[in-house]
């Protein structure tokens, strides 16, 4: 057992329990309160539970490894996530805000049900993230349990422990608890990220009587400065689409749309966030290609695992650092799973009628229950498991995008064809990932087209379609 870990990991829970039995104050009691606070967030913590949320093990742990295994192509894949973010989070997330405001939205199958006019598209998004984030949750229990491991815990230790702390702060507030312990978990993480690269730019790699400089020669020589032979554009393709969409798609980040106070604190919110993402995903790139430099002067391995490269690393550290930068992996980890749990919780309440705070901590305690069973069979990579969410949920981000711009204009054009555009995406992007399997369905194409930009296709296909037949049926051109 690793004695300075679970002294980290102490003061981490001690920390955030008090930060969620002190969110108590705050909470009304009420099931809106429960999953989004009622939309009183200034822009401080709302930008860090965003931040807090987006941001978990694929950080640290995946995005690490891809920028091991497949060089500077990750940073392009990551930045076009956060550049396209910030561009969605500025113009259709400023209407979905507002809109929220309005009309008091709970889950974002309320609002899309509520968008559209049409119940029949509320639940068949509510059942699309049910089954599309489970595996999403998976990936962050999964996470919890490699750094678990890294303390010394056995795998079956670890589940239990990865799950306890995945519901423990939920129960206590709901989305209030969360968003607090976000404060302390949104500056672990990134301190945590700023302690590992610098440990191994400025202490690890100069041990090694290497510099940055050479690692840098090391890298542009054996081409991972460039686009190695793993990032073809089809590839390239096939992992970015999805995350274009990832503002709008994900419902624990859509419904982080609804929690500022005001217009002022959603900008300031937007604002925050693109600093803290920017500072973050250089961190974390420049990590895994110094990692890849020293495995090219034969410091490390060549062929460590994606999702093993940092437990490696933190196996060369100092246990006391090391310790502190696992939790802080497991920080980003847990308030990622939180927003998921409280996001898919919220949908089914909402489609179920609920309106007990305790009926949704049940649903919250079989979500967690349900995800740590399917880490428990370890499927896929972190990554891999991460985008094949976004590529079925990438219809119902579309589908939000019309409707954030069409929200009032009720229409049978409209209502039967989001339906159909978010079964028939979500359908084909499902039966791909059944087919070939978390990994090989980001590499298939069709016709030239990744999966992710089949589905697109076809369902932005069927929007188009709804929207002329609902632009024709009103007899002239939207206004401006």
């Amino acid at each position: 057992m690793n004695a300075a870990f679970f002294l980290a990991l102490l003061l981490y829970a001690a920390a955030g329990s008090a930060l969620a039995l002190f969110s108590r104050r705050y909470f009304r009691r009420d099931i809106r309160d429960y999953y989004v606070t009622s939309g009183r967030l200034g822009g401080v913590v709302s930008a860090l539970t965003y931040a807090a949320t987006t941001y978990s093990a694929f950080m640290m742990l995946g995005l690490v490894g891809l920028a091991y295994a497949t060089g500077a192509g990750a940073l392009g894949f990551e930045l076009a996530y956060l550049a396209s973010t910030v561009l969605l989070l500025s113009t259709a997330g400023y209407r979905i805000h507002r809109l929220s405001r309005e009309r008091g939205w709970i889950s974002p199958n309320q609002m899309l049900a509520d968008m559209y006019g049409s119940r029949a598209l509320g639940l068949a998004a509510s059942l699309v993230y049910l089954y599309a984030m489970l595996p999403y949750l998976a990936a962050q229990v999964l996470g919890l349990r490699i750094v678990f491991g890294y303390g010394g815990l056995g795998e079956a230790e670890s589940l239990a422990a990865s799950a306890l702390l995945v519901y423990a702060w939920i129960a206590v507030a709901g989305m209030w608890s969360v968003a607090l312990t976000n404060l302390l978990q949104g500056s672990l993480m990134l301190f945590g990220g700023l302690a590992y690269l610098g440990w191994l730019l400025l202490f690890f790699t100069p041990s090694r009587g290497l510099t940055p400089g050479r690692l840098l020669d090391d890298l542009g020589s054996a081409g991972y400065l460039g686009l190695t032979g793993f990032w073809t554009p089809s590839v390239f393709l096939a992992y970015t689409i999805p995350w274009v969409f990832f503002a709008v798609s994900n419902p624990q980040v859509v419904a982080k749309l609804y929690l500022p106070r005001s217009g002022k604190a959603y900008r300031e919110t937007v604002a925050y966030f693109f600093a803290y993402g920017l500072l973050y995903t250089l961190v974390v790139v420049v990590a895994g290609l110094a990692a890849r430099g020293l495995a090219i002067e034969g410091v490390l391995p060549e062929d460590i695992p994606r999702d093993n490269v940092t437990p490696t690393l933190l196996g060369y550290m100092d246990p006391a650092l090391g310790s502190v930068i696992a939790v802080s992996i497991i920080a980003a980890t847990v308030d990622t799973a939180n927003s998921i749990v409280l996001a898919v919780s919220s949908s089914v309440a909402t489609t179920l009628g609920a309106r007990s705070v305790n009926a949704a901590r049940a649903l919250d305690a079989a979500l967690v229950a349900a995800a740590t069973a399917i880490a428990a069979l370890k499927p896929g990579f972190i990554v891999d498991l991460s985008v094949l969410t976004s590529v079925i949920l990438l219809p119902v981000g579309l589908v939000t995008l019309v409707g954030a711009y069409t929200a009032g204009e009720r229409s049978a054009a409209l209502r039967y064809g989001s339906l159909a555009s978010l079964l028939a995406g979500a359908g084909l992007a499902t039966y791909y990932a059944v087919a070939l399997g978390p990994r090989r369905a980001f590499t298939y194409t069709v016709a030239g087209l990744p999966v992710s930009g089949l589905v697109a296709a076809v369902s932005g296909a069927a929007l188009l379609a709804s929207y002329a037949a609902h632009r024709l049926s009103r007899g002239s051109p939207r206004g401006s």
